[in-house]
């Protein structure tokens, strides 16, 4: 894997990024727009992936952006709750939910799977590290 010099550049954080300024698009209308809880939790809920991502990226060190990682996958898995809930209750259309939840999948395999590679990554560096003794 290519290393990545900032975080604007890694493919989850663009996904990330592009749920939340989708839901700040979606939640300045009706009728989530008036509904300022509701407003504030869905627009928190979308831009905790991204956050995650940018946050872990910064500390510059596999375990803690790990860790920001799996903080990461968990927020998918909220923002998947709310909407969910969202579509039932006729807060968000048909479109905006397929839309949404798609990308909060992509979103989570895609955290799952670079969570994997970098625990993997640390762990050969050990290793290699033992038999350098």
């Amino acid at each position: 894997m290519a290393k990545i010099e900032k975080f604007e550049d890694m493919e989850i954080w663009q996904i990330g990024k592009q749920i939340a300024v989708e839901a700040y698009r979606i939640s300045d209308l009706e009728p989530m727009k008036s509904d300022f809880g509701l407003k504030d939790q869905f627009r928190r809920a979308a831009m905790s992936m991204s956050d995650n991502v940018a946050e872990g990226f910064e500390y510059n060190n596999n375990p803690d952006f790990v860790r920001f990682l799996v903080y990461a996958k968990g927020s998918s898995g909220e923002f998947r709750n709310k909407i969910i809930i969202l579509k039932e209750t006729k807060k968000i259309n048909e479109e905006d939910y397929l839309f949404f939840y798609g990308k909060a999948i992509e979103f989570s395999s895609k955290a799952k799977r670079f969570i994997e590679y970098l625990k993997e990554f640390e762990k050969n560096k050990k290793a290699a590290k033992k038999r350098a003794l």
